[in-house]
């Protein structure tokens, strides 16, 4: 990465992985960009003084490749990639790596399964989410990596290329459900035109840190399917 060939070769192959989702020609223009080369100069100087960023680069982007872009029903915004190194699996929340559910994770599914499914039935408490992915739920950060052990290392880093994946999907997608995980998140909200639905709710990890016995989800993933729904849209199977 020290010199612009390798820089040019590593954002040729992060656009190839998204080609396949539909992702690559949306974002191609910034992750061929001299912004996008500041990105991974960044990433690579940390690397270089020891220390470690997590997830891996090759799973930066998985929360893309496994979302169809064409399928793009809902987007979740939540703050901060899990800072353990090998947690992070690109997905925001998901857990794929290790197959252990982190807090965060634990107090989402467990809201699914008393708000969506009934605390009596049956549930599957994947710690993939990938298949929220694969219905058209793009599962994001406001820092798509950060350094290991330090949560919020890289919010400044990510910002220039999450305001340009809000702008991409909000230009060409009115009517689209945004969930805001946190005061970090709903940071830009006000990036969103109100030609599309935004909701506001609290991060899971508030409710980690407060010991909480469950995480008030207000009830969003009844009224993500409420609202896809009333626009003649499949809902979700949480």
């Amino acid at each position: 990465m020290e010199k612009t060939i390798d820089l040019a070769v590593i954002k040729q192959k992060l656009y190839e992985r998204l080609s396949p989702s539909g992702w690559g020609s949306r974002l191609k223009s910034f992750l061929l960009s001299e912004e996008m080369d500041k990105i991974l100069g960044k990433l690579y100087e940390e690397s270089q003084d020891g220390k470690r960023f997590t997830p891996v680069l090759k799973q930066v982007f998985r929360a893309f490749e496994e979302c169809p872009y064409g399928e793009l029903k809902v987007v979740m915004l939540g703050q901060d990639a899990y800072p353990q190194l090998g947690v992070a699996d690109g997905i925001a929340f998901s857990c794929s790596n290790t197959g252990v559910l982190q807090p965060s994770l634990k107090y989402i599914l467990q809201e699914v399964h008393s708000t969506v499914y009934e605390m009596d039935k049956s549930y599957d408490y994947n710690p993939d989410l990938k298949h929220w992915a694969n219905q058209g739920v793009l599962l994001i950060n406001t820092a798509f990596t950060t350094s290991t052990g330090r949560v919020g290392a890289h919010y400044l880093i990510w910002k220039p290329f999450l305001t340009f994946v809000l702008d991409i999907i909000s230009s060409y997608n009115p009517g689209m459900i945004y969930v805001f995980l946190g005061k970090e998140s709903q940071k830009y909200a006000d990036l969103i035109p109100d030609n599309t639905y935004k909701i506001m709710v609290s991060h899971p990890a508030s409710a980690a840190y407060a010991n909480a016995k469950t995480w008030d989800s207000e009830d969003v993933f009844n009224k993500i399917n409420n609202l896809l729904r009333v626009n003649n849209n499949l809902k979700i199977t949480w």
